[in-house]
């Protein structure tokens, strides 16, 4: 018994050895995530101790004690994968201790936000197809030491980084000609390429490193519902840049451009994905109101807090009005597109008419002499007089072509004889003006040089 005593006593000094080195252990190793795939689902996990730190842990789905808090995200896979499959995904990686109507509060389909088994469970998941870029999923359950967190997908500036290795605190530097014939000079900061700008200009927001490292549950709450209105926030952004580029396209493309994008139904597609994406945010602009109702009503959750989801919310609504504006747009430029291919279909039909009006005389004269009745002149095959005849009615079919182009033209010519009209009649009134001013004008002169101004 002494000797299985000072075993036990042994084991927990090594135990209590081990929690010391892995809460130093942090200190001087980076934060890197801890990955971890367990099919096609990558998940997190991360402890905050409530002072503005945090850690890795083990994907055990246990919460915080005192101050600390955990958080563990689980991040779904963008395919065409049915909704069923989305919950099994789940139930493998959160079941036990999460029962059936947790998984099924998190995984449904459209806004939800209420308590469900004690903790508060909110999500914004859109009925789109997983594999789109406009379909948006985010769930959470939040208790007082833990929060659950289900995307589609990756959301961008989610997760945390060690702090320093931000991009955006460096100091850029201008591509040279001799750093791309690899002669690197000495100089300071970071050369930064033309893509890497591009994708940056996409972004409405920091990166991972920049993060504050939340203190409370609440924080975190905050920084979830924020990374999610900054990725809407990206989305839009980047349709702007798109349709300022098609834009310009269009302006110094032709037929062809056109006609492609026409063909590829290049704006009805956009306009669809405007309405996902407006679907989204009016989803969002239902449950966070909530969200902010059922958690100002909990004494773990700060009252700053409250104000900022007051904050996102505010910006979900103004976003909202920015893509009705792409919208309205879009369908402007498809308008656009809808009148010039009317005019094509238009200007072909023109030629159509045309061509019809060249061959009805011909017509008109097969229908007449090829009626068998009697008196029909010209019809005399061995009539040594009539042999003159198909003369005639070639001459006859030539009269009644261009009696049938004057009256197709003749609207034509009447716009550009009341055109010609009206200029002659504006040149005549320019002249008759310029020599009354020059009279005037020799008027005043001469009666200045007289001493006196007529009035």
């Amino acid at each position: 018994m002494e000797l299985a005593d000072e075993l036990q006593i042994h084991n927990g000094e090594e135990e209590e050895m081990d929690k010391e080195a892995s809460a130093e252990a942090p200190h001087l190793e980076p934060h890197l995530y801890r990955n971890q795939f367990v099919g096609m689902v990558r998940k997190k996990a991360y402890i905050f101790d409530g002072h503005g730190a945090f850690y890795n842990k083990e994907w055990d789905l246990a919460e915080g004690r005192g101050n600390e808090f955990c958080w563990y995200h689980v991040e779904l896979p963008k395919g065409n994968q049915k909704l069923s499959q989305s919950a099994q995904h789940l139930i493998g990686v959160l079941c036990p201790p999460l029962k059936l109507q947790d998984i099924l509060s998190l995984v449904s389909n459209g806004p939800f936000c209420g308590h469900v088994d004690g903790a508060v469970v909110f999500r914004v998941n859109s009925p789109g197809p997983p594999a789109s870029d406009f379909t948006f999923r985010i769930a959470a359950r939040i208790t007082q030491n833990s929060v659950i967190t289900v995307s589609l997908g990756r959301v961008p500036r989610l997760g945390f980084s060690p702090v320093g290795e931000s991009l955006l605190s460096e100091i850029p530097r201008v591509e040279s000609p001799s750093y791309l014939r690899g002669e690197q000079k000495e100089g300071s900061g970071i050369v930064i390429r033309e893509h890497v700008l591009e994708f940056l200009l996409t972004m409405n927001h920091s990166e991972e490193a920049d993060n504050p490292v939340p203190k409370s549950v609440s924080n975190l709450v905050v920084h979830i519902i924020d990374t999610h209105v900054d990725h809407l926030q990206d989305v839009v952004t980047k349709l702007e840049i798109e349709l300022d580029s098609v834009e310009l396209e269009m302006d110094n493309g032709g037929f062809a451009l056109k006609k492609q994008m026409l063909d590829d139904r290049r704006f009805p597609k956009m306009h669809l994905n405007l309405q996902r994406l407006l679907q989204v945010i009016a989803h969002g602009e239902q449950v966070f109101p909530r969200v902010k109702e059922k958690c100002s009503s909990k004494q773990w959750f700060s009252s700053e807090d409250v104000n900022s989801l007051e904050e996102l919310i505010g910006r979900l609504r103004r976003l909202k009005d920015n893509v009705g504006f792409i919208a309205n747009r879009v369908t402007a430029i498809q308008a656009g597109l809808d009148s010039w291919q009317a005019e094509q279909i238009n200007r072909k039909l023109y030629y159509l008419s045309f061509l019809s009006i060249v061959f009805l005389p011909l017509s008109i004269i097969t229908g007449v002499f090829g009626m068998n009745v009697g008196g029909v002149p010209w019809t005399g095959q061995k009539d040594p007089t009539l042999k003159n005849g198909f003369r005639n009615v070639m001459l006859l079919c030539v009269a009644l072509l261009l009696l049938a182009l004057v009256c197709f033209s003749f609207p034509a010519l009447y716009t550009r004889i009341l055109a010609w009209r009206r200029r002659r009649v504006m040149r005549r009134s320019w002249s008759l003006n310029r020599k009354s001013f020059l009279s005037r004008t020799h008027g005043i002169g001469v009666q200045e040089r007289r001493g006196y101004l007529r009035l």
